[in-house]
């Protein structure tokens, strides 16, 4: 052997089953952020194409110098930051594991000169050996996933997307993977390299880097003595309990600050059953578009669906209730299909009854913020009608920023409103297309409608398929961060049970059985998953809620945070079955492990 370095590659061959997991993690970070830079290369070309269709040429300067280009980098910028710490958490794991398993060869080698430094240098050459390997395969993944966002991007979503190139190869996207990658890989082997330089040559003999402090005592009238074993390996080392509880508590800080952005990814292009894709509004804003012409357009071709508004604004009015007061209303009406989609969308507060506003009725809906009076049962007098609102708002949707500024509007449904008020034609008409209406379909709509109203073509300012790819991306980081936890549960007691294999060869040579080492491992696991959930739903909500203002109330006043209950039950259950799934793995290593090879284990 020339060279201590020599037994890098043996290693790698000889601990090849133990490395996947490591190996999977650098592939896994490496094609991220190949992934979204790329993506984020060929979105730029994208605007440089469309760019130079309507100004001239466009230089790639010019472009990540704009809006969209500051986005598209800084976006790009922080899930790649974020991907680096998720990877070197996953890989400082996985080295942690290594290391911990292979004790008794770092006490070896010190016991034949290596010196701390040459460890140090051996555990880092090691783990960038690894990277000849994973950072091909992710860069090729990368690329791959690439080629599949822009191919779904351009004939799913199209819209503005229809531009984009399907077979791109990012320069930037390739160089950040392969930087990312090696950068991790070393930031990571940092302190599992500095942990294996202080193994003494003495763990040669002992094969464990465990003290030899004496197994306390338990009282096994209060629980179980494997229960109360797992505990105490738990919280016996405050290091490795503050370390393992925060890179679990990381995992639910993570989902619950990115389940934010599915917020205000609604917010910010907010979708609704309702949305019409051809308006067709009177001059003067009155009511005098006739009934009838609806019935004309529903029959003809490309229509799915049409449905209109009727208005009366400034009507006298009593509200009573808790301040009686005379005030003046705004009237609007619904047909039946625009009523069903304020249900559909979400928009009713909770104990809303839209049941109750159909048809001919005394109930109406009102629009609501934090500062208005109104509640639902309330009643307002109009002249001789009485109407009861059944239901509430969240927000305005009729003003520019979702306040009600202390105006009242009023819902009806379009039988009440002609009772009210006695008119039947409308102020709008909303036209949904079928997908397969053609231009001469639309053609043949504004011919209908005439010169004497105002005729607007929405299709254009339609978000739905940008709102879909945002959400899909949105979804899919949280999937990863749910990932990037049960590798990282899965690690973190790998590692703990690999330190313990002697403890737990001697306790299965004195006598305890299976079930009880399983019972031993999995109290420690959910040690370390009860502190982890408190810390990170603690830490977690808080973040929440300051990134919820940052980002949301900041920009709509009438959005107000409320506890993501849902998003806590889901990520509480996801790390409880993790870890049992973590524990139960290296349970059943060790009970299919001979009483001797345990506790001669390496």
């Amino acid at each position: 052997m020339k060279s201590y370095l020599s037994l890098i590659p043996i290693s790698a061959r000889v601990h090849r089953r133990q490395n996947r997991m490591t190996l999977l993690c650098i592939i896994f970070a490496v094609f991220l952020v190949t992934a979204i830079f790329s993506t984020a290369e060929m979105g730029a070309r994208m605007e440089q194409t469309r760019l130079a269709q309507k100004h001239g040429s466009m230089s790639f300067q010019q472009i990540f110098d704009s809006e969209l280009g500051q986005s598209l980098l800084l976006t790009a910028a922080v899930l790649c930051l974020l991907i680096l710490a998720a990877g070197v958490l996953m890989i400082s794991g996985s080295i942690n594991s290594s290391v911990a398993q292979r004790t008794q060869f770092f006490g070896m080698m010190r016991c034949i000169g290596m010196s701390r430094r040459q460890i140090i240098r051996f555990v880092r050459l090691e783990a960038l050996n690894w990277c000849k390997t994973a950072v091909p395969i992710g860069l090729i993944l990368g690329i791959l996933c690439s080629w599949g966002l822009c191919a779904a991007l351009r004939f799913l979503v199209r819209e503005e997307f229809s531009h984009i190139p399907l077979f791109g190869v990012s320069i930037i996207g390739i160089v950040s993977g392969i930087v990312v990658g090696v950068m991790t890989v070393l930031i990571a082997a940092g302190a599992p390299a500095k942990r294996a330089s202080k193994v003494p040559p003495a763990a040669a003999v002992s094969g464990s880097l465990e003290n030899s402090r004496a197994v306390h005592s338990v009282s096994s009238h209060v629980i179980r003595i494997e229960t109360s074993l797992g505990v105490h390996h738990a919280v016996s080392s405050r290091k490795n309990l503050v370390l393992l509880t925060g890179s679990f508590a990381l995992s639910i800080i993570l989902f619950l600050g990115f389940s934010v952005l599915v917020d205000f990814v609604d917010f910010l292009m907010p979708q609704s059953a309702a949305a019409s894709d051809i308006d067709i509004s009177s001059v003067d804003g009155t009511n005098s578009i006739n009934a009838q012409f609806l019935e004309t357009i529903r029959k003809m071709n490309g229509v799915k669906q049409v449905y209109g508004r009727r208005s009366f604004f400034d009507v006298p009015a009593e509200l009573s209730g808790h301040t009686d007061a005379s005030v003046t209303i705004d009237l609007v009406s619904f047909d039946d299909f625009d009523l069903k989609c304020l249900k559909t969308d979400g928009m009713l507060r909770r104990g809303s009854s839209l049941s109750r506003v159909y048809g001919n009725s005394g109930y109406v809906l009102a629009t609501w913020d934090k500062n208005s009076s109104l509640e639902i049962g309330d009643t307002i007098r109009i002249g001789s009608e009485t109407l009861t609102i059944a239901g509430l708002l969240k927000y305005d949707p009729f003003s520019s920023d979702g306040l009600t500024s202390g105006r009242i509007t009023l819902i009806t449904s379009a039988e009440t409103f002609a009772r009210l008020t006695g008119v039947t034609d409308y102020s709008l008409i909303m036209v949904q297309l079928r997908g397969d209406a053609t231009e001469e379909d639309v053609a043949a709509i504004c011919s209908a409608a005439g010169n004497e109203v105002i005729f607007s073509d929405k299709r254009e300012q339609s978000t739905s398929g940008t709102y879909l790819f945002f959400i899909v991306c949105v979804y899919g980081f949280l999937a990863i961060i749910a990932l990037v936890t049960i590798l990282n549960i899965i690690n973190s007691i790998s590692m703990s049970v690999s330190a313990r294999i002697r403890q737990y060869g001697s306790m299965r040579a004195v006598g305890m059985d299976g079930r009880q080492i399983t019972g031993m491992i999995a109290a420690e696991a959910f040690t370390y998953a009860f502190w982890g959930c408190v810390t990170g739903c603690a830490i977690g909500l808080s973040f929440s809620r300051l990134l919820y203002d940052f980002l949301i109330t900041a920009h709509f006043p009438y959005a107000s945070w409320t506890l993501p209950v849902w998003q806590l039950t889901v990520i509480v259950l996801f790390v409880v079955l993790s870890t049992a799934l973590a524990s139960y793995a290296p349970a059943r290593r060790i009970r299919r492990m001979a009483v001797t090879e345990t506790i001669n284990e390496l």
